[in-house]
């Protein structure tokens, strides 16, 4: 007799049985094939189906107990659906099986290809898991390890003093300072290029030379040292503002979300004298207020709300958004190249947002071409010196 074999079955039905006395796995297989003989026609018929290897081995597992046996009947199919689930129906018309009541019930129609599949996916985690774990590291961590890689050949020596720094000092108009070579490259890894460091706690002299024509931020760690480096800094040279990393931590270590937090809550430098010299505290916005009073503000709600967000969108980028009347974006921009595109727009500009300080050379040029609102994160021109309104990260 052909049989069919396991591996091309398609579904499999297996069936519960409950005998009322002691049985035989040979009195099963016979009230199978007696039972459903001509019940179902021709095409159906088991012993057919079986020997044109349409049904598989009938699997027959029987336990016997205080005078009664349950079992389970498995019989693997290669018919279609319908037709399978016909043969299993068939099975439950079976009342005897030798001398003894029987009880026969259909528990499932198990879709065989159904258990590959989910096998093959299950697998597949497993095996796509160990190389990613073991073999190939992810593409973003390629990109990753690549750029930071390349970020780190890009620290220079920088003056007469050859200080560790990034490559975009000259040509930047802020200037981070940093105590070493780690928070450098630290800086670097997270994409900030102004940088250069002291090198030591004496202050060298190409510090106090950029100061006199950049606009100098100290970063340092959030510990005593810093607190001393920041003192001594603002002695000798023309510091504008003060960051300081977490409470016990330092520059080098810190996360990048952790570096554009603090570079977005920057301190004015008076007000850090104020506190070195043991006079009360007195909050950033109060110092602002005094030293750049400021004009009465005509800007719409919808306006600042706009401003607000693109400002927030450029943290970090070193970009500037050029803006027409209507605050569309007509273009984006460098920091560097604010003052040249200005020149070349003599009209049409209404207001610029950028990440960076406003200086008196973007005034100057902003008020040639009319353009009425500078925003940036913060400003060296006191808000009564020009027509135009200034605006930073804390007005908004």
């Amino acid at each position: 007799m052909g049989k069919i074999s396991p591996v091309s079955a398609k579904y499999i039905v297996h069936t519960n049985i409950q005998i009322d006395g002691v049985v035989d796995r040979p009195d099963v297989i016979g009230a199978i094939f007696g039972q459903t003989e001509g019940l179902l026609g021709n095409d159906l018929e088991l012993r057919e189906l079986q020997r044109n290897g349409r049904i598989g081995r009938i699997e027959v597992n029987l336990d016997t107990r205080t005078g009664k046996t349950n079992g389970v009947i498995i019989i693997p199919s290669s018919l279609d659906k319908a037709e399978t689930v016909i043969i299993g129906a068939a099975l439950e018309t079976i009342q005897r099986i030798g001398p003894c009541n029987a009880k026969l019930r259909v528990e499932k129609v198990e879709d065989v290809r159904v258990s590959k599949r989910n096998y093959v996916i299950e697998r597949a985690k497993e095996l796509l898991k160990e190389l990613t774990d073991n073999v190939l590291p992810d593409s973003q961590e390629i990109t990753d390890e690549v750029a930071q890689s390349v970020r780190m050949m890009e620290i220079t020596e920088y003056g007469k003093d050859r200080l560790p720094a990034g490559p975009a000092v000259d040509e930047s108009e802020e200037i981070i300072v940093v105590e070493g070579r780690a928070d450098v490259l630290n800086l670097l890894k997270n994409g900030i290029k102004n940088v250069i460091a002291l090198n030591g706690t004496n202050v060298p002299e190409t510090i106090i030379e950029l100061s006199r024509r950049k606009i100098l931020t100290v970063f340092v760690d959030g510990d005593r040292g810093g607190d001393l480096i920041i003192k001594e800094l603002t002695n000798v040279a023309e510091i504008d503002y003060v960051i300081k990393a977490p409470d016990g931590k330092e520059v080098e270590e810190i996360t990048k979300k952790e570096i554009f937090k603090a570079l977005r809550s920057k301190v004015a430098v008076e007000q850090v004298k104020m506190e070195i010299n043991g006079r009360p505290h007195v909050v950033q916005e109060d110092i602002r207020e005094k030293i750049m009073p400021k004009k009465v503000s005509k800007l719409q709600k919808k306006d600042g709300e706009i401003f607000k967000k693109m400002l927030d969108d450029l943290v970090g980028t070193r970009g500037a958004y050029i803006l027409d009347e209507n605050s569309n974006i007509l273009g984006k921009v460098p920091t560097s190249e604010i003052v040249p595109t200005i020149r070349n727009l003599t009209s049409g500009v209404w207001a610029i947002v950028f990440d960076g300080i406003i200086s008196k050379d973007v005034v100057m040029a902003a008020e040639k071409s009319n353009v009425n609102y500078l925003i940036a994160m913060n400003s060296k021109v006191r808000p009564n010196e020009t027509r135009i309104e200034l605006l930073t990260e804390s007005d908004l």
